[in-house]
């Protein structure tokens, strides 16, 4: 009896402290572009150190310079977990419909779990909507982006008749600034006209709303709100889900699966950083929810 004890007690500490050693060596995070890559690292710091302390096992943070490199490294198993737009999802999920499975999506303030692509412009400028973008620059932030290029790209020559995404035809010219940070600080210093970033929509506009891209240039200083304008907003999209990989043990997806739902709960602060400004924390999420971006995304991009 004593020996069953002693074997059952080892197991539960081996539980608590090495975890999942035998299973996984490492645990790999990427972090999807939209603010350089250290403010990136820094807001996932908190993230990494709970995920080690749960797992057992080092936790290494990627933060590629684009989308793509995420997309790539769940699908070549070289990240095990990201929070990933919905049209980044739809990409890993039609190149390799197996590779990951999506577990949670970010809460806003209201309990919804949507988002928006909103476009922007200085104030200065004069540009208040998309009818004065006619001849302008216009910038989109990665090709794989959901708000930053997948759906401004279907809904804004919905908008009016003639608006296209090619260059010279309605707007001036279209660029790809690689991200949404570099977008925001386009538009801000003048290198482009107007463009496209994400955000809940929430909020007030002078905050950059309560979580998105606009909130953490907010945030990290780079733009002050009162000198821009919103020109456009796009339909609700739901929000993109966090992934894990699916063949990674099932104790791990488990494992993390609850660090990050209870993370709001256990450390406010960090969930702040994670989900780009205020939220309610994370909620259970399914592929279903994605269905109709992953058309979208095969009707205008393919896989």
């Amino acid at each position: 009896m004593k020996k069953t004890l002693a074997l059952a007690l080892a197991a539960t500490t081996a539980l608590s402290t090495g975890a999942f050693a035998e299973d996984i060596t490492e645990f790999r995070i990427g972090i999807l572009g939209g603010e350089n890559a250290q403010d990136r690292m820094n807001s996932y710091q908190c993230l990494a150190d709970y995920t080690s302390e749960a797992l057992g096992v080092e936790t290494k943070m990627f933060a590629p310079a684009d989308y793509n490199g995420v997309i790539q490294g769940l699908l070549g198993g070289t990240i095990d977990m990201a929070w990933l737009g919905a049209s980044s999802y739809a990409a890993t999920y039609l190149q390799d419909a197996e590779a990951v499975e999506p577990v949670l999506v970010k809460v806003n303030v209201d309990g919804s779990i949507g988002y928006h692509s909103i476009g922007f412009a200085r104030k200065d400028s004069g540009i208040d909507s998309l009818d004065a973008m006619e001849g302008k620059v216009f910038g989109f932030g990665d090709p794989n982006s959901t708000s930053g290029y997948l759906i401004p790209s279907i809904e804004i020559p919905q908008y009016k008749d003639g608006i296209t995404m090619e260059s010279g035809e309605y707007f001036g010219e279209v660029k790809f600034t690689g991200g949404h940070e570099q977008t925001i600080v386009a538009v801000n210093n003048g290198d482009i006209d107007g463009g496209v970033t994400w955000a809940d929509g929430q909020g007030n506009w002078e905050d950059g709303y309560n979580s998105g891209a606009l909130r953490k240039a907010v945030d990290a200083g780079l733009v002050d709100m009162n000198d821009m304008v919103q020109i456009w907003k796009s339909n609700v999209i739901p929000e993109g889900p966090i992934v894990l990989r699916k063949a990674l043990p099932a104790d791990v997806k488990t494992t993390m699966t609850a660090l990050v739902d209870g993370l709001f709960e256990k450390d406010p602060d960090c969930a702040y950083g994670v989900a780009a400004g205020d939220t309610l924390g994370f909620q259970p999420v399914t592929h279903d929810t994605y269905l109709s971006v992953i058309d979208a995304r095969k009707a205008k991009i393919g896989g």
